[in-house]
Formats: structure tokens, C-alpha cells, sequence
């Protein structure tokens, strides 16, 4: 035993650390399938397996990613000064990004789609409203992970800067949305986008669900430019929402010019948006969650 902790340089404390950390996250990743059942007024169990709602599975399976994105930045490798400490941190963070969550789907629902109705959309098993809930939830998580990952400490400056930073998060992602819906009005004889995804439109929630991941991203890359401090924190914010905006205008254009080289001959607004063709909308997700993930890579 000795012989295979000084290969592998596992100790006993690391392993009764690894072991509160991992036994929180499951219990709180537990928790979200019950939360997400809560909040769309249904028993998540039933939902699931006796009603076979697909659209409620997905909307589910994007909360409990979602979490466990934001658990990935609570846990930062270094140990707390007790075991106590490491289990108050885990804990603390974990409900904080699990209240954010659900908040930003609130926010989400009532501003960014503020013209249908997510809940019920989704226990009428609409999935392409489930894609985008779920693509919009963990748009969220990566953005709030990145927060977790600038601050450090547990203090009040560092809520503060957790907070600010998730509605720099909202506030892009609506932005986005309705850049978004411009567009496709613009394409489509000034039909409505939200009308569409409520008609059950699958490739625009694809579509839509890579633009909103990808725009995360891009929102993240602010964290390896700016450096936390609680005395400058508004001045940083400021910086990560300016070089937020930028970003995303940068990954928009190169996905654009990726979409038109990778998919050539292809009429995207054709394809997608009037013949519902969900394989050219999937290459179009992966397109532009491919370019954010290059850029972002790129810049750290």
C-alpha cells in the first residue's frame, strides 16, 4: 500500500478529501433531478420513466451537466485546512451554483425567450424548447465555473464577484438570443424564432443551443486576461463584460466564415430553418462550439 501511494502520490488525506468532495457532488447532483422535477411542477421519477418524456429528460440531463461543470470549478485541487473547511467550501459553492442555475433559467425564460412558455412547452414533450433549456442552462455553468475559477477565498468580495460575473453571463446570453432572432426573422419573412422552436422546430433548437454554448465560451476567455482582485473588482467586471462583447463578436464571425468553408453549397437558411434538416443544424452546433473552444484554447 505504502509502495503504491508514493507511485501514484495519493496520501490518506488526499483521499478522504477526494472522497467528501465526490460524496457532495453526487448528493447535490441528486438534488438537481429533484429540483428541475420542483420547478416544472412534476414528480421528476414519473416524468422520466412513466410518462417517457423526452423533452423532460433533456432539460434534466442539461441541469445535472450544468452542475457538475460549476462542481469542476469548486474543486480546484488544493486542499482546505480541514476536513470540515473542504466540506463547507464544496458544499457552499455547490448549492450557490445550483441556485444560480436555476435562476438563470428563470431569467432565461421570463427575458432572453420571454414569449412562451418553457415549463409547459416541456411537459407537453416539446423537444426542441428541452434542447434549448438545456443548452442555455449549461451556457450558465461554464460561464459561472469560470467565475469560481478567477476568485479565490470564501468571503463576501468573492460572492460579490461570483454574482456580478453570472449577470455579465445573462446579460450576453440575451443579447445573444436576440441578435439571433433578428436574424432569423430577417431570413424568414420576419417570422418568429420563438415561434418556431414553440411549433417544435428540432434544428433551430440544435442551432440555437450551439450558439448560446459557443457564446459562453467566448464569455470565459476574459478570465485568463484579467487578474482577481477584491479591490479592483468592478473595474474588472466592467473589462470582462467589454472583452466579453468583443469575443463574441470575434468567435461569431469566424464561425460564420468556418460555416461557409465547411459546409460549402450548403443554403444554410434552407436547409435548417425550412426543411428542419437536423444533421446540417448538428454540424452547425459543432461548428460553432468547435471555433469557441479553439479560440478560448488559443488564449489561454
Amino acid at each position: 500500500m505504502n509502495t503504491l501511494f508514493e507511485i501514484t502520490g495519493l496520501n490518506l488525506d488526499l483521499i478522504i478529501y477526494l472522497t467528501i468532495d465526490i460524496s457532495i457532488a453526487i448528493a447535490l447532483l441528486g438534488a438537481m433531478k429533484v429540483v428541475s422535477g420542483i420547478s416544472a411542477q412534476v414528480n421528476s421519477t414519473d416524468e422520466l420513466s412513466k410518462e417517457d418524456n423526452f423533452a423532460f429528460g433533456i432539460s434534466v440531463a442539461g441541469s445535472v451537466a450544468a452542475l457538475g461543470i460549476v462542481l469542476t470549478g469548486a474543486i480546484t485541487g488544493e486542499n482546505a485546512e480541514s476536513y470540515t473547511m473542504e466540506a463547507i467550501g464544496m458544499l457552499t459553492y455547490g448549492v450557490l451554483g445550483l441556485i444560480l442555475i436555476k435562476i438563470g433559467r428563470v431569467i432565461h425564460d421570463r427575458v432572453a425567450l420571454n414569449h412562451l412558455n418553457k415549463n409547459e412547452q416541456i411537459k407537453a414533450r416539446n423537444i426542441s424548447i428541452g434542447l434549448v433549456d438545456a443548452a442555455s442552462t449549461i451556457a450558465t455553468a461554464i460561464i459561472i465555473r469560470a467565475v469560481l475559477l478567477w476568485v479565490h477565498g470564501l468571503d463576501i468580495g468573492t460572492f460579490i464577484a461570483i454574482i456580478s460575473g453570472f449577470i455579465v453571463s445573462q446579460a450576453m446570453l440575451v443579447l445573444v438570443t436576440r441578435i439571433k432572432e433578428y436574424q432569423y426573422a430577417k431570413n424568414n419573412q420576419n417570422d418568429s424564432l420563438q415561434e418556431a422552436l414553440e411549433n417544435g422546430h428540432v434544428a433551430l433548437g440544435i442551432r440555437y443551443a450551439g450558439q448560446v454554448i459557443s457564446t459562453a465560451l467566448a464569455v470565459t476567455a476574459a478570465s485568463y486576461f484579467l487578474t482577481y482582485n477584491p479591490e479592483t473588482l468592478w473595474t474588472s467586471l466592467l473589462a470582462w463584460l467589454i472583452f466579453s462583447i468583443v469575443m463574441t463578436i470575434l468567435v461569431s464571425l469566424l464561425t460564420t466564415i468556418a460555416k461557409y468553408l465547411i459546409l460549402w453549397g450548403i443554403n444554410l437558411v434552407e436547409e435548417v430553418d425550412h426543411q428542419s434538416n437536423i444533421g446540417v443544424a448538428s454540424v452547425e452546433m459543432a461548428i460553432s462550439i468547435s471555433i469557441a473552444l479553439i479560440l478560448t484554447g488559443l488564449m489561454a
